[in-house]
C-alpha cells in the first residue's frame, strides 16, 4: 500500500511538472522587445521601485485573478510605471507563468535601461520612468506573418475567411467591454478553421483602441495565405491562425457589435486605416531624419514603443505672428485674461494656431521664458494643449499652442451652446480631463500644479474630448503676480480654501478644482450661480445639501434626456465631485485614483462617508459651520512655487 502510496504521488508530481513546463513552452517565444535608449538615473532607487511594482502586478494577477494590471511607484525622483496584459483565454496558472517569464526576460534583455517591454503571444510586460499607460499605438509597431501557407486548394476561401474574421475584429473589439474579443471563422469548402483574437489595453479610450486596431489591421490584411499573423503595438495586439491556440468555448459573442457594421461604418475604418498609415509614414520619416542628423544610434531589439526623444518648441519670428494675428486685431481675438489674450493666428504654411501675449513684465519673468517654454512644450498628452513654440525677441512675449476650433467648455455649459452635450459627452470630458491632471501631478518628470482649472481653461477638440490649456502658465507667473493681481493664481469660487485663504499648495489644490467643474458639468450651472429655490446657496453648498437628502438627481442639468444615464450613474459622479472638494485637502483623492474611481463599476463608492465640503462665499468670508480654519482675506493669502518638484 505504501508503494502504490508513492508511485500515485510521482505520478502527480510529473502530472504538475509537466503542465509547468507546456504552460511555460506555450509563452516561451518573445515575438517583440525592445530597451529604452536612456539607462536610469538612479539605478538603485529606480530598480527597488521596478521589483515593488512588479511584485504588486504577480499579486494582483494572481490573487484577483485579473487579466490586465497597473502600478506605479510615481511619488519619488526616479518614478516607475509598469504594465501588464494576459489573452483571456488562459487560465490563471498561465497568465500568472507568462508573468513570471517576462519579468525575467525583461530583466535580462534591458539591464540598466530606464523603459523596456517584452511581448508573446500570450502576453505582453511594459516598465517606463514616465506615463503611458493612454498610448495604444507607437512607432515600432509590425506585423509578422507565418513562413508557412495554407494548400492551393483551398487558399482563395481561406484569404476569405482570414479576411472576414480580421475586419469583424477590427470593427467589434473597440466596442466590447475590457476591449478582447476571440472569434472563429470555418473556411468554405474546407475542414479549416481560422482562429482569431484581438485586444487592447485597457486604460485606453475607444477611439485609441480603434486607431490601435486600424493600424494593426493594416500590418498584417496582406499576410493571408499564409497560415497566421501577428500585429505587435504598443498598446494592443491582433493574430489569427489556422491552427486552434484557444479553446472553443472560449469565443466571444461579436455578432451584436457588428449590427452597425453596414457601408457607412466601413468607409470610417478605411479613412481610419488611412489616416493611421498617414500617421506612420509621418513619424517613419522623423525616424529617418533623427537618425540621418548623425545623433547617435542605439542598437537594440527593436523600437521601445512610445519612447521617442522628444522635440523643442519652434521658435517663432515676431513679426510672423504679428501678421497672422493681423497685428494682434480684435476680431482674431479668441479670449483675454490678466496673464494675456488669446488670438486666432494663420501662419505661413496655412496651419492655424492660437497665440497668447503674455501679460509678464518682470525681467526675472523675462529670464526664465524660455527655458520655461522648453520644458512646457515637452508635455504630450492627448487631453492636455500642445505649445508648439514661442517668441521672445519682439516687444511681447508670445506662447503659441494648437487651436481648437470649439473652443472652452464654458461655452457649451452656459454659453452659446448651452444644451448641447449629452451625457456621454459629458463623462468624457470628465473623464478626460482627469486625465491630464494626473498627467501633470504624478507622471511627467517634474510635477506641474495648475493652480486654475475651470471650464474657461479646457478646451474642446473637434471630437469634444477635453484639453487643458495654460497648464504651464503657474511657472511662468512670478509669486507676487496673477491675473486677478493677488497673492494667488486661480479662480475664486473653484479655488480650494486652503490655498485661497492660507496659501497652502499642493496638488489637492487641482482635485478641488475638478470636483467643483464636475458639477458644473452635470448641473450646467456657473458655481457662483445661486440656487433658484432658496437664492442663497452656491453651487457646492446646494450639491452638499443633495448629497445628505440623497436627491442627487436634482441637481442634473435639465437639458439633459433622462434616457441617456442612469440615477446609479449620476449619482456616482455627484459623490466623486463631492470627495474631491472634501476638506481637509488630505480627504481628497489623487487624479490617478479620480481615473480609477470613474472607469469602476464598484458601486461601494456609495457607503464611503464623505467629509463636509469648506464653501468659501466671497474673497473674505467661509461659512461659519464648517470645520475649516478661521477666515483670513484672500488679499493676504501667499503662493509660492514649491509645487515644481524636480522627479
Amino acid at each position: 500500500m505504501k508503494r502504490w502510496w508513492s508511485m500515485i504521488v510521482a505520478v502527480v508530481a510529473l502530472v504538475l511538472v509537466v503542465e509547468s513546463v507546456m504552460a511555460q513552452q506555450k509563452n516561451d517565444t518573445i515575438l517583440n522587445s525592445g530597451c529604452s535608449q536612456y539607462n536610469a538615473s538612479s539605478t538603485l532607487e529606480f530598480f527597488r521601485n521596478l521589483n515593488t511594482t512588479l511584485a504588486d502586478l504577480r499579486r494582483e494577477i494572481t490573487v484577483n485573478r485579473t487579466y490586465f494590471g497597473t502600478q506605479q511607484q510615481a511619488r519619488t525622483t526616479n518614478p516607475v510605471y509598469t504594465m501588464f496584459q494576459c489573452r483571456k483565454y488562459l487560465s490563471t496558472a498561465e497568465c500568472v507563468s507568462c508573468f513570471d517569464r517576462a519579468a525575467l526576460d525583461i530583466r535580462s534583455i534591458c539591464k540598466l535601461a530606464n523603459g523596456a517591454r517584452v511581448i508573446y503571444d500570450d502576453c505582453f510586460l511594459r516598465y517606463e520612468s514616465n506615463g503611458f499607460y493612454t498610448t495604444a499605438t507607437a512607432l515600432g509597431n509590425t506585423g509578422r506573418c507565418n513562413n508557412d501557407t495554407v494548400a492551393n486548394s483551398t487558399s482563395a476561401n481561406f484569404n476569405t475567411a482570414a479576411g472576414d474574421v480580421l475586419n469583424n475584429l477590427l470593427l467589434a473589439t473597440p466596442k466590447i467591454k475590457g476591449y478582447y474579443a476571440a472569434t472563429t471563422e470555418q473556411v468554405v469548402g474546407s475542414n479549416t478553421t481560422v482562429y482569431a483574437v484581438a485586444q487592447c489595453a485597457e486604460t485606453v479610450t475607444e477611439t485609441e483602441c480603434q486607431n490601435c486596431m486600424n493600424v494593426a489591421y493594416e500590418n498584417i490584411k496582406s499576410c493571408p495565405p499564409r497560415s497566421g499573423a501577428r500585429a505587435i503595438d504598443a498598446g494592443c495586439f491582433m493574430r489569427y491562425d489556422d491552427s486552434a491556440f484557444f479553446a472553443s468555448n472560449e469565443t466571444t459573442n461579436i455578432k451584436k457589435y457588428l449590427k452597425d457594421g453596414g457601408s457607412s461604418d466601413k468607409k470610417a475604418i478605411i479613412g481610419g486605416i488611412a489616416g493611421g498609415v498617414g500617421l506612420l509614414l509621418i513619424l517613419l520619416a522623423l525616424l529617418l531624419w533623427y537618425r540621418l542628423s548623425g545623433k547617435k544610434k542605439v542598437a537594440q531589439r527593436g523600437h521601445i514603443l512610445g519612447s521617442t526623444e522628444l522635440q523643442g518648441p519652434v521658435t517663432y519670428n515676431y513679426k510672423e505672428l504679428k501678421s497672422a494675428t493681423k497685428n494682434f486685431n480684435e476680431e482674431y481675438k479668441l479670449g483675454e485674461g490678466g496673464s494675456g489674450d488669446v488670438y486666432k493666428g494663420i501662419v505661413k504654411n496655412g496651419n492655424i494656431v492660437a497665440v497668447k501675449r503674455l501679460a509678464l513684465s518682470t525681467t526675472k519673468a523675462k529670464a526664465s521664458f524660455e527655458s520655461e517654454v522648453r520644458l512646457i512644450s515637452n508635455v504630450h498628452h492627448r487631453n492636455l494643449i500642445r505649445l508648439l513654440g514661442c517668441s521672445s525677441k519682439g516687444p511681447d512675449l508670445l506662447l503659441v499652442y494648437e487651436y481648437m476650433e470649439n473652443g472652452s467648455l464654458d461655452r457649451f455649459l452656459y454659453g452659446g451652446k448651452r444644451g448641447t452635450l449629452n451625457w456621454k459627452q459629458r463623462f468624457d470630458i470628465i473623464f478626460g480631463t482627469a486625465r491630464g491632471l494626473a498627467y501633470l501631478h504624478e507622471q511627467f518628470h517634474v510635477r506641474i500644479i495648475h493652480r486654475d482649472i475651470k471650464p474657461g481653461n479646457i478646451l474642446l477638440d473637434d471630437e469634444l474630448q477635453p484639453k487643458i490649456a495654460d497648464f504651464g502658465l503657474a511657472r511662468l507667473l512670478p509669486e507676487d503676480q496673477s491675473h486677478l493681481n493677488t497673492k494667488f493664481a486661480g479662480t475664486l469660487g473653484y479655488t480650494a480654501p486652503e490655498y485661497a485663504l492660507q496659501g497652502q499648495l499642493s496638488e489637492k489644490v487641482d482635485t478641488y478644482s475638478f470636483g467643483v467643474v464636475v458639477l458644473e458639468i452635470v448641473s450646467g450651472r456657473r458655481c457662483s450661480d445661486t440656487n433658484i429655490e432658496s437664492d442663497t446657496d452656491f453651487l457646492l453648498e446646494y450639491a452638499w445639501k443633495l448629497h445628505e437628502k440623497d436627491m442627487h438627481l436634482k441637481l442634473v442639468d435639465e437639458t439633459l434626456d433622462p434616457n441617456d444615464y442612469t440615477t446609479e450613474d449620476a449619482k456616482k459622479i455627484i459623490e466623486i465631485a463631492l470627495m474631491c472638494t472634501q476638506s481637509p485637502a488630505s480627504l481628497r483623492p489623487t487624479m490617478s485614483e479620480v481615473v480609477v474611481l470613474l472607469l469602476s463599476d464598484d458601486r461601494s463608492l456609495e457607503q464611503r462617508p464623505l467629509s463636509k465640503p469648506t464653501f468659501v462665499h466671497s474673497e473674505n468670508r467661509i461659512r461659519e459651520d464648517t470645520h475649516s480654519t478661521p477666515p483670513q482675506s484672500v488679499s493676504n493669502a501667499t503662493a509660492t512655487l514649491s509645487d515644481f518638484v524636480g522627479r
